[in-house]
């Protein structure tokens, strides 16, 4: 048995390339260690099998965005019960067309963005992408948001308009949004710069109690049809 060398001498070795372009091979997930996976250039192997992906390549990895379909329970941005937590390798939705390969690096540092009450579920975003956060919480208020909201209840006289325009939260008179009727117990709501209630402050103001809220949209990307606690990836190029 060889004495044991770092994964990554082994595959300069292997490839006839520099140890920096080796380590490059290995963190971008193209190299495996008698078939498994392995995205550690630290690794020691010795008698083991290293394998490089016919593939290959040099181009840099983007960092990783995730969208996941927050079940009810869950906590987005902070609480004893992060919604960070459902994003494993064996969560991810097997139908997501992002065609983005799965690495280990990628479910490291993901950090939540825009707040969802813990008792309301959909779309939430969670990135290593410093460009995704940077949109999202400076230009988050000027992003329109989609949400169908189930009541129960009988709304008052006007109501319908008065969503649309005329209410207040925390004090503040708030903008025109668009509120909708999508059936005969569910309202589709549209609107920019939501905060935390605010949905079943203003259904209450009309004289309905909120059933479940559900996040469809943030922007150009939405739910579509992800089952509820599973993820995908942001394809690169799809912007909020």
């Amino acid at each position: 048995m060889s004495d044991p060398v770092r994964l990554a001498k082994r595959v300069a070795d292997l490839a006839a390339c520099s140890r920096s372009d080796a380590e490059h091979y290995i963190k971008n997930g193209w190299v495996r260690v008698d078939g498994r996976l392995v995205e550690d250039p630290a690794q020691p192997v010795s008698s083991e099998e290293v394998t490089l992906d016919d593939e290959a390549r040099l181009e840099a990895v983007e960092p990783a965005t995730v969208l996941l379909h927050k079940p009810v329970g869950y906590d987005t941005i902070s609480g004893r019960k992060p919604a960070a937590a459902l994003v494993r390798p064996d969560t991810r939705w097997p139908e997501d067309p992002s065609g983005v390969r799965m690495l280990e690096r990628h479910f490291h540092r993901l950090t939540p963005l825009v707040p969802l009450d813990a008792e309301s579920s959909g779309l939430m975003v969670l990135t290593q992408d410093g460009r995704v956060w940077r949109r999202l919480t400076e230009d988050g208020d000027e992003i329109e948001q989609e949400y169908v909201v189930e009541v129960s209840g009988e709304i008052a006289p006007y109501g319908l308009r008065r969503l649309n325009h005329g209410l207040h939260y925390n004090g503040r008179a708030l903008p025109p949004c668009k509120v909708s009727w999508q059936n005969e117990v569910r309202l589709r709501f549209a609107l920019k710069g939501v905060q935390g209630g605010q949905l079943r402050d203003m259904c209450a103001q009309v004289g309905l109690e909120v059933v479940s809220i559900r996040r469809l949209r943030i922007g150009k990307v939405s739910l579509a049809k992800m089952p509820v606690g599973a993820w995908r990836y942001l394809p690169v190029g799809e912007r909020f």
